[in-house]
């Protein structure tokens, strides 16, 4: 029991909670950033039904590692039925696949999951690719929830009120 107005922290559930609030948060504002990208490439590529694709993408986005690979295929079909002679702008859906997987991966998720969650830039982008060669489906999964938990708890344990020395 603890004395009047003495704070306290609380419990490690909670803690947990709290951190993977924080992460839900991180994933939903990362989604919808991925989503406007998606969105302003696509229109300017000319690809038809960008703004389903977009918020396709964006929902998609959701999934780690593979939701922005399945949001690709939508728009590269729309691009391939448009006829034979778009090649180009086929190539310019993949390069700009591939601009926002490297955006996303290496600036926008971990700086938003820095952000909300207080994970550290350095782990929310080698957590996935440590955790990834480990356990190598469920790590690259698991990855950013388990490192917001982690790191709240880490965080919590500093916090701790140290009991007065006599």
């Amino acid at each position: 029991m603890t004395a009047p107005g003495t704070p306290q922290t609380p419990s490690p559930f909670r803690t947990a909670g709290g951190a993977l609030v924080g992460w839900w948060r991180a994933a939903t504002l990362d989604a919808l950033i991925v989503g406007v990208l998606w969105l302003i490439g696509l229109k300017l590529i000319h690809v038809p039904l960008a703004v389903f694709w977009a918020l396709l993408g964006a929902m998609l986005q959701i999934i780690p590692t593979f939701g922005g690979m399945i949001a690709l295929i939508g728009p590269v079909l729309s691009v391939a039925f448009q006829g034979p002679d778009d090649w180009w702008r086929l190539g310019l859906v993949l390069g700009l696949y591939g601009l926002i997987v490297i955006l996303e991966g290496l600036v926008i998720g971990p700086y938003i999951l820095h952000r909300t969650t207080r994970v550290p830039w350095w782990a929310a982008f080698l957590g996935p690719v440590v955790l990834g060669i480990v356990i190598p489906f469920w790590g690259v999964l698991l990855a950013p929830p388990l490192l917001a938990v982690v790191f709240a708890l880490l965080d919590r344990r500093k916090a701790r009120p140290q009991p007065p020395s006599r």
